[in-house]
């Protein structure tokens, strides 16, 4: 562990304030939209326009990387992020809005691109496992460090946005200034989506349904509490819950994976999730209820999205593993981009209000167990002791990170196999 942050800490300091900063600025985003009278259904799809440019940003930003370096893709992305943050409280227009989260997402999908691909050249076999694990607890950390910062100031002035600006433009210090190498870039051609549902329907559909789930929660949570009437301390808690029981449960889920059918930890963990969503939209005026069923929300949602890449690698060959990467994201892109549009909608006075963003996540959750519970009596499972090791991993993740966790996996079982072929 040591020899990882010493390697890499600039790189991981840089990313944990990303994280900050891009939390801060998408819950700052559902507060500042009430008090400007934006609706539910107006404010879902500024939230949902992030998605747009972040699917375009981990398609595109390999290329750009290719032709004029990490180190000008970063810097360039940088300004970009920045000066659209410092642009919100000035502009305070839905279209203005959603063009900037278009930009911030793109821009913020092609800094964690390079981001990943400096972290996987910092790795090696010996403790890439310990890498990986560092990039998603400081991930984590970022973004519940952010929800503390929004008592920073007036919800209705510049102060928090201004903040979250410095925070991006910081952050990019440590990482440039350091003497690591710029690494080569290489990524594999994805596989198509027809292959990959071929392969693993399962996977295909609950990536799918995850990918709203999930963007519900980074981008809808907010709107959610400040239509509650959440005081502004505890929206920041409501909205840090989801990422501390995301934190707390990913590796027991994992010890947990390893050891039994995937197919059926998966439903368990998504008709828990579900459950979770469902306690949340009836009891959703006790604000102990609420942190509850967002903690559960987060703790078992998250674990999900590793759950469902790792089941997908037990039908995969090795070489084809980080070609399925791209796909598996962007599949869960295109659910990312629906997920806030529906849940406005869910949100409005006509349908359910409020709590119409507990009817989403449910909704998705049940359906993802219902048909992990189909896919069950479609063919028999794999042996415990012939599937892949867990690897857990951030739905914020790029193909890039996807890639660097298969790679990992791919070691620990050839490391396992030629352990036990010792032994024998």
């Amino acid at each position: 562990m040591l020899q990882v942050l010493s390697s890499a800490w600039a790189l991981l300091l840089g990313v944990c304030l990303l994280m900050v900063g891009n939390g801060l600025q998408g819950t700052m985003l559902g507060v500042r939209g009430d008090l400007e009278g934006f609706s539910s259904f107006e404010m879902s799809l500024v939230m949902a326009a992030y998605f747009v440019g972040f699917l375009g940003g981990s398609r595109l930003a390999p290329e750009m990387i290719r032709r004029v370096g990490h180190v000008r893709v970063f810097a360039a992305l940088a300004s970009f992020i920045s000066a659209v943050m410092i642009l919100y409280p000035i502009l305070p227009n839905t279209i203005a809005w959603g063009l900037g989260r278009v930009i911030i997402g793109f821009c913020f999908s092609g800094v964690y691109v390079t981001a990943e691909s400096w972290l996987n050249n910092a790795a090696d076999n010996t403790n890439r496992g310990k890498a990986l694990s560092l990039y998603m607890i400081v991930m984590m950390v970022g973004i519940i460090a952010a929800q503390g910062l929004i008592l920073v100031g007036d919800p209705g002035g510049y102060e928090a946005f201004i903040i979250a600006s410095i925070l991006v433009s910081i952050s990019f210090g440590p990482i440039l200034l350091s003497i690591s190498p710029t690494p080569a870039f290489d990524t594999t051609k994805p596989m198509t989506l027809k292959q990959l549902m071929n392969i693993s329907p399962l996977g295909c559909v609950g990536m799918f349904l995850l990918g709203g789930v999930f963007s519900a929660q980074f981008g809808m949570s907010a709107v959610y509490g400040t239509a509650a009437g959440l005081s502004l301390s505890q929206l920041s808690v409501f909205i840090a819950a989801f990422y501390v029981g995301a934190t707390v449960m990913q590796y027991p889920l994992g010890w947990v994976s390893d050891r039994m059918d995937r197919r059926v930890l998966i439903m368990f963990v998504a008709l828990g999730g579900g459950i979770g969503a469902v306690a949340g939209f009836v009891f959703g005026g006790d604000f102990y209820m609420l942190l509850l069923s967002a903690f559960f929300i987060g703790g078992l949602s998250n674990p999900l999205y590793s759950l469902l890449i790792a089941y997908t690698n037990d039908y995969l060959e090795h070489d084809d593993m980080a070609a399925a990467s791209g796909g598996l994201v962007f599949i869960n892109g295109l659910g990312a981009i629906a997920g806030p549009v529906i849940t406005g909608w869910l949100m409005s006075d006509a349908v359910f209000g409020p709590p119409g963003f507990f009817a989403l996540l449910a909704a998705l959750m049940f359906l993802t167990a219902a048909y992990a519970l189909y896919r069950t009596t479609q063919r028999a499972s794999i042996p415990v002791e012939e599937t892949g090791t867990f690897t857990a991993m951030s739905p914020a993740a790029t193909p890039v990170a996807v890639e660097f966790a298969q790679e990992y996996a791919i070691e620990t079982e050839l490391e396992e196999q030629e352990t036990a072929a010792g032994e024998n």
